[in-house]
């Protein structure tokens, strides 16, 4: 299962990465063709509900690593969950009722969540730091595994935050938002 979450991360991070490249791309030549606007009409139409599915696999998953695998969570795993935990939640609704407003509650937590990732993961590769933030019981520089010499639990997190940022700004970028009217 960690293997299958660890390939998912990837994907999402080559997502990530193709949408910065096109991003780029359209920035750097005013004349050139738009992909970014071409994933966006893309993705539009469903983004919602892929942003919900980023959102579930990503608590599902780390509901699998502490209640199945035992992998007890440090205090900076809570205030990830914390922030992704909602995102089920918001997007679920959002998608029940195509609200297209959603991305201004979704982006924020996304962020805040990505930003407290991204931290965590920095404290993994650095522990001497440990002592500012952490807990003595369940230190967060515990890595609990590491999947293609990068990937850990932290990692994970930042890579879903970020897909769900994406997404649902690529929704709402291609003209009225990021559900269909119903």
């Amino acid at each position: 299962m960690i293997e299958f979450l660890a390939f998912l991360t990837v994907v999402a991070q080559l997502a990530v990465l193709v949408v910065v490249i096109s991003w780029g791309v359209q920035k750097a030549s005013a004349g050139a063709r738009r992909p970014l606007d071409a994933i966006a009409r893309v993705i539009a139409p469903d983004a919602l509900k892929l942003a919900w599915l980023v959102a579930a696999i990503a608590t599902l998953g780390s509901l699998y690593m502490s209640e199945m695998r035992n992998f007890q969570p440090c205090p900076l795993c809570w205030y990830q969950r914390i922030a992704m935990y909602p995102l089920v939640v918001l997007l679920g609704v959002a998608v029940l009722r195509g609200d297209r407003d959603v991305r201004w509650y979704v982006l924020p937590q996304a962020l805040i969540g990505a930003a407290i990732s991204v931290y965590h993961y920095q404290l993994e590769r650095f522990p001497d730091q440990e002592k500012i933030a952490c807990s003595t019981d369940i230190p967060c520089t515990t890595i609990w595994f590491e999947q293609f010499g990068y990937i850990t639990i932290p990692m994970m997190a930042l890579s879903a935050f970020l897909l769900i940022a994406v997404i649902t700004t690529l929704g709402a970028r291609h003209g009225q938002g990021i559900a269909r009217e119903a």
